[in-house]
């Protein structure tokens, strides 16, 4: 089977789950305005700034899932933190459902938005019961009446994510790393939200387990129309999972594509290169692809390079890329790229 034939399989599995979901609705839950997060640190006596997410905007529209990959340290994860405000913004705006939160109180948009953790076991506090760490935040958002019902909807969440309910009475170390980490999912099903932030939820777990879980999540978007913001490395899950990918470099967006047409057609640089580096299980399709051998180590977030920051390690780079910052701009239609020379 060619990698053009697998690709189309998936791509028609997950258009038609997305129809099956009602995902191609055009309504943005989530919207992403110019955002930055600055980090301070100090050098001797001068201040700094690590430039963690630097001028992002995108939107996620109600009921898809949004992949975002990218190297280590690009700000994948600081990008999903800080829209759920978990880190505040340095700048920029965001709006959930056409409100802004920038600035506003968020104990009502906690029930609403959640986040899965990349590291099940040190998201967990070891001190607590699972049946404790899952009813939380029920008990925190008054979800249920009586201690029968907060029970029942425990135990429900448990079975929902394949746990059994006698569960409940354990402590997070008693679990294997797939099911601390269906916790976390349950934990973030607790309050019934419209939006996970899914932070590498697969990363830390065997490969076996990994299809598991995603499984699961897609299951769950379709059960509850969910919206995911999916944030990984592995390009081959993250073109399984989504509807549209968003890559990052060193703290800026420089692609966003329906995840057909960015692996169809990657334009910018960068995305070409990580492509190429996807395995294919096809021995004949790998000894034909020509991989691309990126140069050069990733800038400091500290003091990144002017102008567009992958010139530096980019092989078609010219006099301008150093010189001015590449707008985001749609080339084709819903195809949008950072980059001078596409």
């Amino acid at each position: 089977m060619t990698e053009s034939n697998v690709l189309t399989q998936e791509e028609n599995l997950r258009e038609n789950r997305a129809v099956e979901a009602g995902t191609y609705e055009e309504k943005v839950l989530v919207r992403v305005e110019n955002l930055r997060k600055y980090f301070p640190i100090k050098a001797g006596f001068k201040k700094n700034y690590v430039q963690a997410v630097d001028n992002v905007s995108l939107t996620i529209r109600k009921g898809e899932t949004l992949g975002l990959v990218g190297e280590s340290g690009c700000g994948k994860t600081t990008l999903g933190r800080t829209i759920l405000r978990l880190y505040e913004p340095t700048s920029g705006k965001i709006l959930y459902d056409g409100v802004d939160i920038t600035k506003a109180k968020m104990l009502p948009y906690r029930r609403k938005m959640q986040i899965i953790f990349q590291d099940p076991s040190a998201s967990l506090d070891p001190r607590m019961t699972v049946g404790e760490i899952v009813g939380e935040a029920i008990d925190i958002h008054k979800l249920a009446a009586s201690k029968a019902e907060r029970t029942e909807m425990i135990e429900s969440l448990l079975a929902k994510v394949g746990l059994n309910t006698e569960h409940s009475n354990r402590y997070p170390h008693e679990f294997s790393g797939g099911q601390q980490q269906r916790i976390g999912i349950a934990r973030a099903l607790a309050v019934k939200p419209e939006f996970i932030v899914c932070d590498e939820p697969i990363s830390a777990l065997d490969v076996s387990i990994q299809s598991q879980i995603v499984n699961m999540l897609e299951d769950m978007q379709k059960e509850e129309t969910l919206t995911y913001l999916f944030i990984a490395h592995d390009l081959s899950v993250v073109r399984h999972i989504s509807n549209r990918i968003g890559v990052m470099y060193l703290g800026s967006l420089v692609e966003l594509a329906t995840s057909r047409e960015l692996n169809r057609n990657p334009l910018h640089p960068y995305t070409q290169i990580l492509l190429s580096a996807v395995p294919v299980p096809d021995p004949k399709v790998s000894r034909s692809r020509k991989r691309i051998v990126m140069q050069g180590d990733v800038p400091s977030p500290i003091n990144p390079p002017s102008g567009c920051r992958f010139h530096t390690r980019c092989p078609y780079a010219k006099a301008e890329c150093s010189a001015e910052v590449p707008p985001m701009r749609e080339v084709q239609p819903g195809h949008f790229c950072a980059c001078h020379i596409v």
